[in-house]
């Protein structure tokens, strides 16, 4: 029984790993980069709708500028 608890409890704390997992500034700058092609200028932590949120400032190929929001939690791209 306490070998079935202790498994329970580990897999619940993995499956909740992903929640507190916090995606850094340079590895919001990769995916920004990875996702544009371009090059990065700026990254500044901001929120947005009450999520933390990057928000990185890219230099596309083309010789536009966009902002790229990258999610604090998850790393993806919005």
């Amino acid at each position: 029984m306490k070998t079935l608890i202790t498994l329970i409890s580990a897999l619940l704390l993995a499956l909740a790993l992903p929640a507190w997992a916090q995606v850094s500034r340079d590895d919001a700058a990769t995916t920004a980069q990875q996702a544009s092609g371009g090059r990065v200028l700026a990254v500044e932590k901001t929120e947005r709708e009450g999520r933390p949120v990057w928000r990185v400032k890219v230099l596309t190929p083309q010789g536009e500028v966009k902002v790229i929001l990258i999610d604090v939690a998850s790393g993806r791209p919005l």
